[in-house]
């Protein structure tokens, strides 16, 4: 008798094989192979008798598990099972707190893991969040699982961009749905805010203000991320432009945004905003218009107070460094210190975003007046990645 046979007669207690057999409408001859191994159940009937016999899920967790499988074959079986039950069943208040946490937790790593590492996880955690978002919730428990998604679906939208797929579109759609269905206007002030940074490094720069504008008209005044974020955003893509006056305005506006976050939103995350992003943004914003001198001073305060283990900003306000080189004449030098800060980059850490970055130096420059520390630059740009 294999371990589904044995749960089965447990769970059969005092009714008969025949008595079970027309609660699941199938032979009794049929029950009693199941229960001693001679044939492996289907999922679709353990599911039946799993209701017949009130087994909430029990059965179906096991139902995969057949004895010829390898052992770790039949344990990622039974866990799938497991995840399956636990998936469907009801929510409790613990529940809740640890979708939340999970959700909390991979907006942290998004400081400091890889985006092809971070990505199975989301995709895995996610697919939970999915199964009980379809089930049939209370108001208050469905707001949370609503909230929960956006979040998770700005997380995708973040990390698909960071890997240069384009498919983070329609990630910051699913972000928005969820947001405005949950009725939260702080988490979709949020999503359009983290998506105005899409349109931003597409080089939609009208997008990016319009979205950054749009977060900062939700938040309400509020003090919340959404706007936190969005602020500087905006400050950047007016730099880009060429509109100091506007960018200004916006960088006094996302001063006043953090200065009214609470403590446990300016943290390193996804869902956070802190000084040392504000710094690295206002550099940024100050580099774009050619203020080399202000961006430096932002550049530097922003590296004081990033942890090493933040590779993506800290390499981008290294590549906005070797901007500040090249606009003050010394291309060689700027050029020099993009190469390296790619090549110093982990492998798994060379996302889209810092070669996209990278090549804005390069492109500083003509083609005919390019020194060698530029054809290096350009060469190491046109690897292939990895390489």
């Amino acid at each position: 008798m294999n371990e589904f046979g044995q749960a089965l007669r447990r769970l059969r207690g005092s009714r008969s094989v025949r008595d079970v057999a027309q609660l699941a409408s199938c032979g009794k001859s049929y029950v009693s192979d199941l229960e001693l191994g001679k044939r492996q159940p289907t999922p679709e009937i353990a599911a039946v008798l799993d209701g017949a016999l009130g087994a909430d899920g029990e059965l179906v967790a096991l139902a995969e598990i057949r004895p010829d499988m390898d052992p770790l074959a039949q344990a990622d079986a039974l866990q799938q099972g497991l995840h399956d039950v636990f998936a469907t069943g009801p929510l409790t208040d613990a529940s809740l707190d640890e979708i939340e946490y999970t959700v909390a937790r991979h907006g942290r790593a998004t400081r400091y893991r890889a985006e092809g590492e971070l990505l199975p996880d989301l995709l895995d955690d996610f697919g939970g969040i999915r199964v009980k978002l379809a089930s049939r919730q209370a108001q208050t428990t469905r707001k949370r699982l609503l909230i929960a998604t956006a979040q998770m679906a700005g997380l995708m939208a973040l990390t698909l961009l960071k890997l240069g797929d384009r498919r983070s579109r329609s990630w910051w759609r699913t972000g928005r749905e969820a947001a405005a269905a949950a009725d939260d206007r702080a988490t979709l002030s949020w999503v359009y805010a983290q998506e105005a940074y899409q349109l931003y490094y597409s080089a939609d720069i009208e997008g990016a203000v319009e979205l950054a504008c749009r977060a900062q008209v939700l938040a309400g005044g509020l003090p919340c991320v959404g706007e936190a974020l969005a602020a500087p955003l905006e400050a950047r893509a007016q730099a880009r432009l060429g509109r100091g006056e506007a960018a200004a305005d916006a960088l006094v506006r996302a001063e006043t945004a953090l200065g009214r976050l609470p403590a446990d939103a300016q943290t390193a995350s996804a869902f956070g905003y802190s000084e040392s992003q504000l710094r690295f943004h206002a550099g940024n914003a100050w580099t774009h218009l050619g203020d080399t001198a202000r961006a430096r001073e932002e550049h530097a305060r922003a590296l004081e107070l990033y942890p090493e283990s933040d590779h993506m900003d800290r390499a981008l306000i290294s590549l906005d460094q070797a901007m500040c080189l090249a606009l003050d004449g010394d291309i060689a030098a700027g050029a020099s210190q993009a190469t390296n800060t790619v090549v110093a980059l982990p492998p798994s850490h060379r996302s889209a975003l810092i070669i996209y970055r990278a090549g804005d130096v390069a492109a500083r420059v003509p083609e005919a007046r390019a020194v060698s520390e530029v054809r290096v630059l350009r060469e190491v740009l046109a690897l292939p990645p990895g390489q």
